[in-house]
């Protein structure tokens, strides 16, 4: 009964002109509807409607990717253990082997290593990308291995040149662009957090050596010194061996071949830029503040622990900022640690005189910022590029950044030498360097998120 009067009202004039005038009211709020949604797409910020680079499903963890971030973690050790440790050989090698050199012509021992570690990746990012992590990572671990045990024997500055600079930055290279990519294949959300733990290793690898050089020198000599280190880093690297892995197949029709043209992308150029000026300034505490303890009066046995001191810090600033970014933004996260570093060089580093307590403040601050730069800096180029691409992303920026490794610590050498010994200009020149990167990573995060300071990104 109830159904046979509502079909009848159906098939009234006035049942259908309610029907229509129904329609039309859901019509106009659908166009309300539209409106809105574009309004609310012009308001918004770029950071939050910019489509996602990688539509790839990450398993976040699991047995298989905290495998490949431990595999990683051991691989870096004596990788960045030896790039944190260029300070300790350089105090010692200009009082011993090579004392008949300048502090500039020595440096460009290291500088050399630092350029090689970061520039080869330009041909290494592309073949990971292609080929996946394994021959790179063994072919590295023989290099930097055999260049440990070769060190002992050299004592001619072109015996370091070919040991220390071309082998064991060949070596570091090999190791090192795959260790930290072959993460961005298991994680995405939490990729910030998985790198950073995995570049602690490069944290307790600089504590390590130059606590164990310190306590070997005298005892041993530095020829079983550096031959000890080389059996240590011949254990960790087999364990790299065996867990690092790639989880994506290789990108189709994929070259081995750099790519420049990506540099088209704006706010990638001023990010490469922006690490170029943290890299330039980075190594000349690394390499000089044992050298600088020495000259200041601290005793040789402090002097020595500097470089420990520092990476202390560093160990916390590798993890605790990576779990942070992805909380708040990499950029974000990024911005802040460059400035801290900023703020200790010239606060407290500048005028540290002889004072124990500022120098060993400043160590510890600069150590926990510059081991974030070091551990953030892969994840921001990593933000802009699908995950496949990222081996060629992280490469092309790093044989820019390279150029900084090759000319920072002659340029602070000259520095040096021209305040006749004073280390005011060299830091001064290094608190300008994270001047620049500030300014450059603060561009490149504008460009992509706006001028609001809470967006994440």
């Amino acid at each position: 009964m109830h159904v046979a009067q509502v079909d009848e009202k159906a098939d009234t004039p006035i049942a259908d002109e309610e029907r229509a005038a129904s329609e039309d009211e859901k019509r106009q709020w659908r166009t309300r509807e539209d409106q809105a949604s574009i309004a609310n797409d012009l308001t918004s910020s770029p950071a939050e409607n910019a489509p996602d680079p990688d539509d790839e499903i990450y398993p976040e963890g699991g047995l298989e990717a905290w495998l490949v971030v431990l595999g990683s973690f051991s691989a870096v050790v004596p990788a960045f253990g030896l790039m944190n440790t260029i300070g300790t050989f350089q105090a010692y090698l200009s009082t011993h082997q090579l004392r008949e050199f300048d502090a500039g012509t020595i440096s460009w021992i290291f500088s050399l290593y630092g350029f090689l570690s970061f520039f080869s990746g330009v041909q290494i990012g592309p073949i990971f990308d292609a080929k996946g992590p394994r021959i790179l990572v063994m072919a590295g671990s023989v290099l930097l291995v055999v260049s440990m045990m070769l060190l002992g024997s050299c004592y001619a500055y072109w015996h370091f040149i070919m040991v220390f600079s071309i082998l064991g930055g060949l070596g570091t290279a090999f190791i090192s662009v795959p260790a930290l990519a072959a993460i961005a294949h298991f994680f995405q959300i939490g990729r910030g957090n998985a790198t950073g733990i995995a570049v602690t290793g490069g944290s307790i690898g600089a504590i390590i050596f130059p606590l164990m050089l310190e306590e070997l020198f005298p005892k041993v000599g530095f020829a079983w010194s550096t031959r000890v280190m080389g059996l240590v880093s011949l254990f960790l690297l087999t364990l790299g061996n065996v867990l690092i892995r790639s989880r994506l197949p290789p990108k189709p029709g994929g070259s081995v071949l750099p790519d420049l043209l990506i540099f088209r992308n704006v706010p990638f150029s001023l990010t490469t830029v922006g690490v170029f000026f943290v890299e330039w300034g980075l190594f000349v505490p690394l390499n000089y503040m044992t050298s600088y303890a020495l000259v200041s009066g601290f005793s040789t046995t402090f002097s020595y622990q500097i470089l420990a001191i520092m990476n202390a810090g560093s160990f916390f600033g590798r993890w605790l900022p990576g779990y942070v970014a992805d909380r708040i933004g990499r950029f974000n996260t990024m911005i802040l640690t460059v400035l801290l570093c900023l703020i200790a060089t010239f606060a407290l580093w500048l005028p540290a005189a002889n004072s124990t307590a500022r120098l060993v403040a400043y160590l510890v601050l600069f150590g926990f910022g510059s081991g974030s730069n070091i551990s953030l800096a892969p994840v921001c180029v990593g933000q802009m590029c699908k995950t496949e691409e990222y081996g060629r992303y992280y490469s092309t920026c790093y044989t820019i950044v390279s150029f900084g490794s090759l000319t920072g610590l002659p340029i602070a050498g000259k520095i040096l030498s021209a305040n006749k010994g004073h280390y005011w200009g060299l830091i001064v020149f290094t608190g300008a360097c994270y001047a620049g990167g500030l300014i450059f990573f603060g561009a490149a995060r504008i460009l992509q998120a706006g001028w609001k300071p809470t967006t994440k990104y």
